[in-house]
C-alpha cells in the first residue's frame, strides 16, 4: 500500500518517468556514485522478491494517477534481471550411533554397589 501511494505521489510529469521513479524507489543502488558498497544505506527494499512487489505496487499507483487501464500495468516489468534463487547445499547426513556400538560392556563396570 505504501509503494501504491508513492507511485501516486510521484513528481513525474509523464507515465514514463513515474515508472522509472518506480525503479529508484524498490531497487537499491549504490548512494555515492561508484561506490558500489553504499548500497546498503539505499532505503529501497532488500531483497529481490520484495522489490519486485514494491515496483509492481508502485507502477499500479502510477497507473492510477495518469489513468492507464489496469491491463497496460500489469504488462509492466522492471527493467532490471531478477536475480537467480539462490543455490542451497544439501545438509550434511550425521552419523549417528548403531545401537550395536552404544551397548555398555559389562565388565567395565564393578558388580558391587558403594
Amino acid at each position: 500500500r505504501v509503494f501504491c501511494k508513492k507511485g501516486c505521489d510521484s513528481d513525474g510529469d509523464t507515465w514514463e518517468e513515474c515508472m522509472g521513479e518506480c525503479d529508484e524507489i524498490c531497487y537499491k543502488d549504490p548512494v555515492f556514485k561508484d561506490r558500489q558498497w553504499s548500497a546498503y544505506i539505499d532505503r529501497s527494499p532488500g531483497a529481490a522478491s520484495y522489490s519486485e512487489e514494491c515496483f509492481h505496487a508502485c507502477i499500479a499507483g502510477c497507473g492510477y494517477k495518469f489513468d492507464i487501464p489496469p491491463e497496460k500495468v500489469n504488462q509492466i516489468h522492471p527493467n532490471r534481471p531478477s536475480k537467480p534463487p539462490p543455490v542451497t547445499k544439501p545438509t550434511p547426513i550425521e552419523s549417528r550411533p548403531t545401537p550395536d556400538s552404544t551397548k555398555l560392556i559389562t565388565s567395565d563396570i564393578p558388580s558391587t554397589s558403594a
